[in-house]
């Protein structure tokens, strides 16, 4: 018997299953209404109450298909959420706030922009918001240096499994912008392990790199900001971690200071 067989044979035994079950409760139903009969003799109630559970019957089902189905799939998808936040905060352990301080090399405007990042437990939603905004403002240097293509270059080759596992986790198809920049900064690593040479091409080549770096320099930037946020929403401990970590702040230190308290 070939595997499409013993499909067709397992969904058979399963329609079958639950065609039993359904007579099963029919049944039963007929049972109990005859034995209502039995005891009371009155068929006119079991007529009205039989139409009046029918005309019920509409209403408890859109109780149960549209609203708690809605219910339900909204806590099912917080839950995949918190799943895919710990999976983007491994990216960013591993590869994201170290590729983030290799490009904000490349900004020329990376230490005034960076005085907008200097995030704290008092940041609310509109001072994300407002850091998201400033993003547009970023503008690379426009003689990106070949030692520095060389230096990201050799980044980005030894975290090229690490992006290519993600890129693999079909759970992460449900996050769009977080697919984007892992598509984006897949790419720019094929871009720069593509080329024999970065000490030697054209300057038309060189924008064409420059505009990849900036592709993913701000997702990376925009997509940081999500995850801290959520972080400072629900894990405060992970979030001093990342305050004392930013890339953007240069005076940023690991050790806590007695005045920051406790999270």
């Amino acid at each position: 018997m070939g595997y499409g067989e013993e499909r067709d044979g397992v969904n058979m035994k399963r329609a079958n299953w639950l065609a039993a079950l359904a007579l099963s409760f029919l049944a039963a139903s007929v049972v109990i209404y005859y034995i209502h009969y039995l005891i009371f003799g009155d068929s006119v109630f079991i007529f009205k109450y039989f139409v009046a559970q029918m005309g019920f019957l509409p209403i408890s089902t859109a109780l149960v298909t549209i609203v708690l189905n809605q219910l339900m799939g909204k806590r099912d998808k917080n839950i995949r959420l918190q799943k895919l936040n710990m999976v983007i905060g491994a990216f960013y352990s591993d590869v994201g706030t170290d590729l983030l301080r290799f490009m904000a090399s490349f900004d020329l405007e990376a230490k005034n922009f960076g005085q907008h990042l200097k995030m704290n437990s008092a940041w609310t939603k509109s001072d994300f918001e407002q850091a998201r905004r400033n993003t547009h403002d970023i503008n690379l240097d426009k003689t990106v240096l070949p030692s520095q293509l060389l230096e990201l270059d050799s980044f980005l080759c030894q975290k090229r499994d690490h992006l290519l596992r993600m890129l693999e986790n079909p759970n992460l198809l449900e996050h769009e912008s977080f697919s984007q920049l892992l598509r984006a900064a897949f790419h720019l690593t094929e871009e720069l392990a593509s080329r024999p040479d970065l000490r030697q091409l054209p300057q038309s080549d060189y924008a064409h790199l420059r505009g990849d770096i900036s592709r993913v320099y701000v997702l990376l930037i925009n997509q940081w900001l999500d995850y801290i946020e959520s972080l400072n929403q629900n894990y405060p401990y992970l979030f001093s971690l990342a305050v004392r970590t930013n890339p953007f702040d240069p005076e940023a230190s690991i050790v806590v200071m007695e005045e920051e308290g406790s999270y």
